[in-house]
């Protein structure tokens, strides 16, 4: 990804996030159990640490492979907690750790480039 393409998707996924951490504070904590309520809270928490790191990735030149990792590692994981919080779906348990994998190998693909660039 171009650093500017970069930056601005982390822009929109952390808006996006937010925008998902009110509905879940405002609209969800009467309707979901506990647990539920807690799957989807952690899908905003890793959609805002990968949107952070997006953010701080598009202002280095050198990372242009990193983002993409980490914006699909964010949609599998985030996405299938969310979607497992509001209808049930406890299959889709075995997929999150797909995301989860992406996102680690974003975040080590980005130290690696880091170092490669120094």
């Amino acid at each position: 990804m171009r650093p500017t393409i970069t930056f601005q998707t982390g822009a929109v996924l952390a808006a996006v996030g937010v925008a998902l951490g009110a509905f879940a504070t405002h609209g969800l904590r009467s309707t979901l159990e506990p647990a539920l309520l807690a799957n989807f809270e952690t899908g905003v928490r890793y959609q805002m640490y990968a949107a952070l790191t997006l953010l701080a990735l598009g202002t280095q030149d050198h990372q242009r492979r990193a983002p993409a990792l980490l914006l699909w590692g964010a949609v599998i994981f985030s996405g299938t907690l969310y979607v497992l919080a509001l209808t049930g779906a406890r299959w889709l348990g075995a997929v999150t750790p797909l995301g989860g994998a992406l996102l680690i190998g974003g975040f080590v693909l980005a130290a690696l480039d880091a170092r490669r660039s120094a």
